[in-house]
């Protein structure tokens, strides 16, 4: 099936509370002297031999409504099936979509989106016209196929790629790859691509005299060369990040919303939006370590944290990730791509449809909607194993489940490739858009090496199958901070499994993870206990060990004795 995704030109995004009105000019027509009352955008995302799904933005450039309804009429045999975000019926080939309960407001100059799957034989024509209430606005129905938006023999330029990674080289960040190669072994992976982070308003210019962002795009247009290149950036500066740990806070405090949006996240924007730049495909990782901590570190859970309580009272992770889709989801060549934790995180029952609605709750919000995000990203900077082959979720061991070992947990995941996949459908069954792709951060979950099993454990009891054969050799799945025996994962590469856009390097293997005891710095990142070997835990790793390496810096900066390890415990090994 293809999964074939498409967005209009910055020029003409129709964005909730833009200012100024956008307007689509009909297909070959000249132009058009006045704005139109309303204006749609109808995209086939994603098609096959006999159906499709499409999305639909409307927007509104006459008075305000409390409510409204949008008709058009099929040239072929299309049938609408199902939908969402509108009620959808159809009378022959007349369609008519009206507001649900929740979104009946339609304000002038704002816009509102809903999406269906359909059916049809032969041709899957767009609509010839549409009206808003009665009265006929304009429409771009847009391209259908795949395009490229550095194509200029592309029809449709200006628009994204489904997956921007497939047929492209990845930006070989040199300031990595220069530390990498210094190390002893290190070139065998100096060249691999990472990603560039952005965890501070000074990461934008560069510090201590160091890369900023402009300099990494720079570089990246010398190394595409005639060919496709994805830059990878992670957006990571929320107001009081990581309201969960302390070795990832960062410089803005929790109420600190209009110095993240005018201050970061406008700032990058212009960069990105820079003509300069428009021949690269730049991948957007969003807010790691945010959504899921207001399901599952907040009152109610024992994991819960006063810090993340204040952050799902005020709101601003979902405004700020809204925030950072809206506005970088404007750049036709930037591709946004949320974080989701990882299995070991959201893979229970009770966090794994309630992250993806906080999700879908921060793509809907300061003027962003579903298609801004292209994407989702997991295990970003964590050690969840890939596959575990020696086991199943499914096993059962002298009468007991899998499910029921110390290790799993009751999770309803045992690896990362099927949370993952199976994650992409929660979303998707959401809201969120049926062409959405996955990416895993594969840099730091080999577990290679000497300690890696080479087939199941022990059927003695459920306890022992499962710890002599899993492959995450962690104390506890709640562990995160610079893991013992961790090992560099697949190599990064495009379109591995069913629904993954790609595997990626997001996390430089050598950066830290946080310090093994305080450090002052001037970045805003505390100590955390759960980066002190000696730590003896809490309940969010079920009071263990930390697992962590000692003598670690502060995170971010280069720890040569993790680099090391990873090394040593790659799998595949280098």
């Amino acid at each position: 099936m293809s999964r074939t995704r498409t967005a209009m030109f910055a020029a003409l995004a129709l964005v909730a509370g833009a200012s100024g009105t956008a307007f689509a000019v009909v297909p070959g027509a000249v132009g058009t002297a006045a704005a139109a009352p309303c204006t749609v955008d109808y995209k086939v995302q994603n098609q096959w031999d006999t159906g499709f799904t499409a999305n639909v933005t409307v927007t509104n450039n006459s008075a305000a409504k409390s409510s409204w309804s949008v008709k058009w009429s099929y040239a072929g045999n299309q049938k609408v099936t199902s939908g969402w975000s509108a009620k959808l019926s159809q009378s022959g080939a007349a369609v008519t979509a009206a507001n649900e309960s929740y979104n009946g407001s339609l304000a002038t100059g704002g816009s509102v989106s809903f999406g269906f799957q359909g059916t049809y034989s032969g041709t899957n024509a767009i609509p010839a016209a549409f009206t808003l209430d009665g009265v006929t606005c304009n429409v771009d129905g847009g391209p259908t196929g795949p395009t490229d938006p550095t194509d200029p023999t592309d029809p449709g330029g200006g628009t994204r790629v489904d997956n921007p990674y497939s047929g492209a080289k990845v930006y070989v960040n040199p300031e990595w790859s220069a530390k990498a190669a210094a190390e002893p072994g290190g070139s065998r992976i100096a060249n691999q691509p990472t990603g560039v982070w952005l965890d501070r308003i000074a990461a934008i210019n560069g510090v201590n005299g160091g890369m900023g962002l402009r300099a990494h795009l720079d570089e990246a247009l010398k190394q595409k060369g005639s060919g496709q290149l994805v830059v990878q950036l992670v957006i990571y500066n929320l107001p009081g990040r990581d309201c969960s740990a302390l070795a990832s806070n960062g410089e803005l405090g929790p109420t600190e919303i209009d110095k993240y949006k005018t201050q970061y996240i406008d700032p990058i924007k212009a960069i990105l939006a820079d003509t300069k730049y428009a021949g690269l495909r730049i991948v957007t990782t969003i807010e790691i370590d945010s959504l899921p901590n207001l399901v599952t570190n907040t009152s109610g859970r024992p994991t819960a944290t006063p810090q993340c309580d204040v952050m799902k009272a005020n709101g601003n992770y979902q405004k700020g990730v809204g925030y950072a889709l809206n506005k970088l989801g404007d750049v036709p060549n930037v591709y946004n791509y949320i974080d989701a934790g990882h299995h070991g995180w959201i893979g229970w029952d009770d966090n794994f449809a309630a992250s993806a609605t906080v999700m879908k709750e921060a793509a809907t919000s300061e003027g962003a909607t579903v298609n801004d995000v292209h994407g989702f990203i997991t295990n970003t900077a964590n050690y969840s194993a890939l596959k575990e082959n020696n086991f199943t979720i499914n096993d059962s061991v002298a009468g007991k489940s899998v499910r029921e070992s110390k290790w799993v947990d009751w999770n309803r995941y045992v690896d990362e490739l099927s949370f993952a996949q199976a994650f992409r459908n929660q979303l998707v069954s959401t809201g969120f858009n049926s062409g959405i792709g996955m990416l895993i951060d594969t840099s730091r979950n080999g577990w290679g090496g000497t300690a890696r099993p080479t087939g199941p454990g022990a059927t003695t009891d459920v306890d022992t199958y499962i710890n002599g054969g899993r492959y995450d050799r962690r104390i506890h799945i709640g562990n995160w901070c610079n893991q013992s025996g961790a090992g560099l994962g697949e190599r990064p590469q495009a379109a591995p499994a069913a629904g993954i856009d790609a595997y990626v390097w997001m996390k430089p293997p050598g950066e830290s993870d946080g310090s093994s005891s305080a450090i002052p710095n001037d970045e805003g990142k505390g100590f955390d206990r759960m980066c002190d070997p000696t730590y003896t835990g809490n309940p969010r790793n079920g009071n263990n060990l930390s697992g962590a390496l000692p003598n670690a810096p502060v995170s971010g900066h280069w720890f040569s004795a993790q680099f090391q390890e990873l090394m040593k415990n790659a799998y595949p090994a280098l």
